[in-house]
C-alpha cells in the first residue's frame, strides 16, 4: 500500500481551524494550549518526543466536545468533570493509529491535582502531561481578549498560585511561573499563529503514512463532524462507502478507491462551521438557513487547502454540490472543471441523502431513487456516466450505503451510552 509524506500538523491545524469556525470567541484556543503545553514542557526538560507529543494533545484536547455549547462551557467552569468530553476524545483517538500515542494525555486533561490524588484515577496512573495539559487549557481560558495580555498576567499568575495543589500540579505551576516573566511567551501565547513561534514544528509534524493510516484519520474528522447531531450521524460513513464502491465499479485503482473513501469522510468537514439550529432543523430550510448551509463546501475546500498532498482528495471533496452545467456552489464549475472523483462524489451524496430519513421526510424508495437521479443526469446536473453505474448496481449500492450507516449508527450509540471509566476498558 502507498505511503505519503505528510505534516500531522498540517492535518491538526485544519481540524483545529474547523472548530473554530463554530464560534470565534473560541478560535485559536486550541493552537494557544498547545503552544504553552509546549513551552511548558521545554521549561520541565521533557525530550523533544515527548514536547511533540504534547502539542500534538493540546490540538486535539477538546475534540470531544461535540457541540458549540459544550465548548463555551469549558471555557466558563474551571472544574470540568474528568468525565465527559475528555472521556469521548480520547476513546476518538484511541481508534486512530496516528494519534492513539496521546489519547491518555487528552483523557485526563481536566484531572484536578488534588493535592497529589490526581497523579492516579481509578487505579491507573495519570500522565504527567494531563497535568501539563490542563494548566495551559485553564491558562489560556483566562486570558481576556479584549485587554492586552500583558496587563492580565500579575492577576492570572497569582490565581494559578492560588490554585496550586489543589487544582494544579505544583511542579507544573512552578514550571509556568519561572516562564511567566518572559514578556514574549505570553505575546506569542496570544499571537495570531502562536504555533509559528515554536522552532522546527515542521520538522516535528512530518511523518511518513500508509493510505490506511489516512483514512483513519479521516474517519477521526467524519466522527467530529457527524456525531455533533443525531441526524447526521451515519452520513459521512454512508457517502463515503458508497464513493468508494463506485470508484472501484468504475475502474478506479485500489489505492485511488482509498482516497475517495478518504475524502467522502471528509467531504463535509465545512459543517463544522454550521450550527446545530439549522442542521438539526426538523422542517425544511429556509433561505438564510440555506444560505448558511450552502458555505459548508467551500469551508471544506478552505480547511482542506491547508494539507500539503491532499489536493486531489480535497477536490473530490469539496465539490460535491458543483453541478455539470454551471448551476451548483461554491464555485460554479462546469463539465469541464470538474474531475471523475468530484462527480463521483456528488453522486454518492445525493444517493445517500435520498436514502436516509431525514426529520422534514421519509426515505425515498429504490423507484423514486432511480427517478431522481436520472432526472438530474438528464437536466446535467450530476455526471450521465456515473448516474448509469449507479443505476446498473442500484442494489449493490444500497446495500454498501445501509450497511455503512447500520455500523455508524452502531457506533454513535454505543459512543454515546458507554460510561467513562479506566483507560483499560477503553482501549
Amino acid at each position: 500500500m502507498e505511503n505519503i509524506n505528510i505534516n500531522l500538523f498540517d492535518i491538526l491545524t485544519c481540524l483545529s481551524g474547523a472548530i473554530d469556525l463554530a464560534r470565534p470567541e473560541l478560535s485559536n484556543h486550541h493552537h494557544q494550549v498547545a503552544y504553552l503545553a509546549c513551552r511548558l514542557a521545554e521549561k520541565l526538560n521533557l525530550p523533544a518526543e515527548q514536547q511533540r507529543d504534547i502539542l500534538i494533545a493540546g490540538l486535539v484536547h477538546d475534540i470531544g466536545a461535540f457541540t458549540v455549547d459544550e465548548r463555551l462551557s469549558l471555557i466558563e467552569d474551571e472544574r470540568v468533570t474528568a468525565h465527559s468530553h475528555a472521556f469521548r476524545g480520547a476513546k476518538l483517538l484511541r481508534e486512530c493509529p496516528p494519534f492513539a500515542k496521546v489519547a491518555d494525555t487528552v483523557c485526563y486533561h481536566h484531572l484536578p491535582w488534588d493535592n497529589g490524588a490526581g497523579a492516579d484515577f481509578m487505579g491507573s496512573p495519570v500522565p504527567f502531561a494531563s497535568h501539563i495539559l490542563h494548566l495551559a487549557d485553564r491558562t489560556s481560558v483566562l486570558i481576556s481578549r479584549g485587554k492586552t495580555v500583558l496587563s492580565q498576567v500579575p492577576g492570572i499568575m497569582e490565581r494559578i498560585k492560588q490554585q496550586s495543589g489543589d487544582i494544579f500540579c505544583p511542579t507544573v505551576v512552578d514550571a509556568l511561573t519561572g516562564l511567566s516573566d518572559k514578556e514574549s511567551i505570553w505575546l506569542e501565547l496570544t499571537d495570531k499563529a502562536p504555533l509559528d513561534c515554536i522552532p522546527d514544528i515542521s520538522y516535528w509534524g512530518m511523518v511518513r503514512l500508509s493510505l490506511k493510516d489516512i483514512v483513519s484519520i479521516a474517519e477521526l474528522f467524519s466522527q467530529i463532524i457527524d456525531f455533533r447531531s443525531r441526524f447526521t450521524a451515519t452520513h459521512s460513513a454512508g457517502v463515503a462507502k458508497t464513493a468508494q464502491k463506485l470508484a472501484e465499479l468504475i475502474g478506479f485503482s485500489p489505492n485511488e478507491c482509498l482516497l475517495m473513501l478518504t475524502a467522502g469522510y471528509l467531504h463535509d468537514l465545512g459543517k463544522l462551521a454550521i450550527d446545530n439550529e439549522v442542521l438539526e432543523k426538523p422542517s425544511a430550510l429556509d433561505t438564510r438557513e440555506y444560505d448558511i448551509m450552502r458555505s459548508h463546501t467551500y469551508y471544506t475546500y478552505r480547511l482542506l487547502g491547508q494539507i500539503k498532498g491532499f489536493e486531489t482528495i480535497n477536490q473530490w471533496a469539496s465539490f460535491h454540490h458543483e453541478k455539470l452545467d454551471g448551476s451548483g456552489y461554491p464555485f460554479n464549475l462546469s463539465n469541464e472543471s470538474l474531475p471523475l472523483g468530484a462527480r463521483i462524489m456528488a453522486v454518492a451524496d445525493i444517493f445517500s441523502a435520498v436514502t436516509e430519513h431525514r426529520p422534514y421526510r421519509a426515505a425515498m424508495s429504490m423507484a423514486q431513487v432511480a427517478h431522481v437521479l436520472q432526472r438530474m443526469a438528464d437536466d446535467q446536473a450530476i455526471c450521465p456516466k456515473v448516474t448509469r453505474v449507479v443505476l446498473e448496481n442500484l442494489g449493490l449500492l444500497t446495500d454498501t450505503c445501509q450497511e455503512a450507516e447500520r455500523d455508524a449508527l452502531e457506533r454513535y450509540q454505543r459512543f454515546l451510552n458507554e460510561k467513562p471509566d479506566s483507560r483499560s476498558d477503553n482501549s
